[in-house]
């Protein structure tokens, strides 16, 4: 017959392991649905911001009107159109940029779209874009006397 204390001992050590698991599931339960609810959450979140991105490009591509609250018109720069409008005039670079007051590497830079002017530069670069070939060279004279 073995001895009752070993017995005792090993029941003991058995209900001691048996306890905390069974208290420990409802946990792990709960975690489980946690964790899956934050997930979903996620998803939603991520699907409401690309939703978001989705209707601002959709509200920028309808159209903003070309002027602003002030009622000043806004200009638009375009590198293409305004290479080809110095070509047009017969400039160089150094040229145009004096009749904008600008450097001449500000003038290349810009064709080349690697910079977008500021937008105190639009309104004077709207300005020559108006100009015709003996306006440009007069105004040209004009600013080297």
């Amino acid at each position: 017959m073995p001895n009752i204390a070993s017995v005792l001992k090993a029941e003991i050590a058995r209900l001691a392991r048996k306890e905390p698991r069974l208290e420990t599931n409802g946990l792990r339960k709960a975690v489980t649905g946690y964790r899956s609810e934050i997930a979903a959450l996620k998803r939603r979140i991520e699907q409401l911001e690309r939703q978001t991105r989705r209707t601002s490009k959709a509200a920028i591509s309808v159209g903003k009107p070309m002027e602003d609250d002030a009622g000043s018109p806004k200009h638009r720069f375009s590198a293409k159109g305004f290479a080809m409008h110095r070509a047009r005039l017969g400039l160089s670079a150094a040229e145009y940029g004096r009749l904008l007051g600008v450097s001449g590497l500000s003038v290349y830079k810009w064709e080349g779209g690697q910079v977008h002017p500021r937008a105190s530069y639009l309104p004077a670069i709207a300005t020559v874009r108006k100009m015709g070939k003996r306006e440009a060279a007069s105004k040209l004279e004009a600013l080297q006397a």
